[in-house]
């Protein structure tokens, strides 16, 4: 009985993973005057200025299963991808960081086979673990890992695996609590962050919460972000509010690369 209920329960979860990654790709956006800044902000003006020498570039999540047509997740994050031209965004701070020589690194998402053995998850994690987002066959082998959903975008790898960029250990759900981020921040006297990657809602503003909890100062990159559209809600939006709320600074990529320069 028990394996016919599991068998039951998976055949729902997938039907309405399929229902909801077709009603993400029609969830339209009228204008993009939603995520606009508002004119009359009753927020203070960030004063976050950088030091190059305590300052590092933090993405999360710069995965194919996330920012690729080619990836699981992309059904539900492509639309809102595409608005904020994250891919490219994110190349360009690669490219700034590497030119001005901060620290990079990268707090990627990984499941193992162990992973699926969890006894409850949530919304997501259940949407994630039945998408198979992210997974590798073990966690002491690479094979099976190139051009695979877990595997970075191929126009970021001259970055990252240029020997000097930091790939910490996994985070397993949305922060860097399970990871070695913050100990190699640390380690190399970094306390301002620039962050970006995938996805705003969650392991964004999740990294961006923990760091700042843990005395970093981070400014949230806007257009190098995206998240899910589905029905239940527009998690772009949803982070935009908070990163406004709680991030040292709010920026985009363009006023980024400008401060990286100087």
């Amino acid at each position: 009985m028990r394996a016919t209920r599991g068998l039951v329960a998976g055949c729902v979860l997938a039907s309405a993973l399929l229902t909801l990654v077709g009603t993400a790709t029609t969830v339209a956006q009228s204008t993009k005057d939603k995520y606009a800044s508002p004119k009359e902000s009753a927020l203070p003006p960030s004063d976050m200025k950088l030091n190059l020498e305590r300052t590092a570039l933090v993405v999360t999540d710069p995965q194919i299963d996330f920012l690729s047509p080619d990836g699981v997740a992309w059904g539900l994050v492509g639309n809102s991808v595409k608005e904020t031209n994250t891919v490219k965004n994110l190349e360009r701070l690669f490219a700034g960081a590497k030119k001005a020589g901060i620290v990079v690194a990268i707090s990627p998402h990984y499941y193992y086979p162990t992973d699926h053995g969890w006894k409850f998850e949530g919304a997501l994690e259940k949407v994630m673990h039945a998408l198979k987002m992210f997974d590798r066959p073990s966690a002491y082998s690479v094979k099976g890992f190139d051009k695979s959903g877990a595997d970075f975008m191929p126009q970021y790898k001259k970055y990252i695996l240029d020997g000097k960029t930091v790939v910490t250990s996994p985070h397993k759900l949305y922060g860097p609590e399970q990871n070695d981020l913050v100990l190699q921040l640390r380690k190399r006297g970094i306390d301002q962050v620039i962050l970006a990657g995938m996805s705003a809602n969650l392991c964004v503003e999740s990294h961006m919460r923990e760091l700042l909890e843990t005395g970093f100062e981070v400014a949230v990159i806007k257009d190098a972000t995206a998240a899910a559209q589905i029905p239940d809600g527009d998690g772009y939006l949803a982070a935009l509010t908070n990163f406004r709320m709680i991030a040292n600074a709010v920026w985009s990529t363009d006023e980024v690369l400008t401060k990286l320069k100087k």
